[in-house]
């Protein structure tokens, strides 16, 4: 269904946005934005326990509710039913119990509409729903916007909530026992200076940079400072190949919690990723960041100089889950080392 905006003023707000990391990160400027309009209303937000620690510790939520996605899988597998259940009908009841005024779907998928549906919130408004959680909602706003910007398709929903906004600013909370932990991990990989990070890793093959390059790269970075590969706990084969291919690459790859990473980033010279949640992180952090796209391109303009987009569009750019080159990834290609490094490098001169 669609409507007009809701005109009341709301007492308490429901978010969700169950997953991807690097979703959640694009859309966490909607919490100062929410938080500003609304200083009085209760603003929680529902995720999964993968990005909930990207959450929990901002001062402008009241709450996070954790989706335990993974357990909930792991008892149906085991045949725990019941105890599955049981914990379905805890996670609603806490969701009924805090009288939400408005849910918020920001994912639009059935699978967070459910839950905005469950909540009870009489105003459900939900971002580009589909595959049926449209029919959940009181209001979907479209996702389709014409924009380079970062974060365009949060700056329309902001806008047509009628949320004043001058910049989109991420909002990633560090509280200083983890900026604490993580300038020790640095220190115990013998790294006193502020590092160059390299994010290569990501969920989709297609927009991946290649494993010979980042080596290659990280050899040419290593002769302006330390440099620091960092990437999840699936992610440690392909980095300790890479570390291998570039002796004096440090690789804290799945030694970090995500929100470690974060602080790790937030000190670093510069970050050069891929399309993946780390990337998001560097922008987010003010850390200078160089990405590189191909098959997909969530934005084009940073909105800020300290970060810059490398991409090369094809006629069938971007593909996103369908490539049409197979497993040729022309347009990751196109990124040649040189090409990255003479960007880097502009970006380590430019930046303070």
């Amino acid at each position: 269904m669609t409507g007009a905006a809701p005109m009341n003023t709301p007492a308490s707000i429901l978010i969700i946005r169950l997953s991807a990391i690097g979703d959640v990160i694009l859309a966490s400027a909607l919490i100062p934005l929410l938080r500003s309009a609304f200083p009085k209303a209760r603003l929680v937000w529902l995720t999964d326990e993968t990005n909930a620690e990207l959450l929990r510790h901002n001062p402008r939520l009241d709450q996070v509710l954790v989706w335990p996605r993974r357990r909930w899988r792991d008892y149906l597998r085991a045949g725990h039913y019941w105890r599955c259940c049981q914990e379905v009908a805890e996670l609603v009841g806490e969701l009924r119990r805090q009288r939400f005024a408005w849910a918020i779907d920001i994912q639009g998928l059935l699978k967070s509409g459910i839950w905005a549906r469950l909540s009870g919130a009489p105003v459900r408004i939900g971002l580009g729903s589909r595959e049926g959680s449209q029919w959940l909602m009181t209001r979907v706003i479209s996702r389709r916007v014409s924009s380079p910007l970062i974060g365009k398709e949060y700056r329309k929903l902001a806008g047509e909530l009628g949320l004043a906004f001058e910049t989109y600013a991420m909002d990633i909370a560090i509280p200083p026992r983890t900026a604490d932990v993580a300038a020790s991990r640095l220190r115990s990989a013998g790294i006193e200076a502020p590092p160059i990070v390299l994010a290569p890793f990501t969920t989709r093959p297609q927009k991946h940079w290649f494993d010979e390059r980042w080596a290659e790269l990280a050899r040419a970075l290593l002769k302006r400072g330390p440099v620091l590969l960092l990437g999840g706990p699936g992610e440690r084969e392909r980095a300790n190949a890479i570390a291998a291919a570039a002796p004096g690459l440090s690789n804290l790859s799945g030694a970090t919690s995500l929100l470690e990473a974060a602080a790790i980033i937030r000190t670093s010279r510069l970050l050069v990723g891929v399309d993946t949640g780390l990337t998001h992180l560097g922008i987010a952090m003010g850390a200078p960041t160089l990405a590189l796209f191909g098959s997909t391109r969530p934005y084009l303009d940073t909105g800020t100089p300290r970060a810059r987009i490398l991409y090369h569009p094809l006629p069938c750019s971007p593909c996103r889950r369908k490539p049409v080159c197979g497993t040729d990834y022309t347009c990751m290609k196109l990124h040649d080392v040189d090409g990255v490094l003479a960007a880097a490098g502009q970006l380590l001169e430019t930046t303070p």
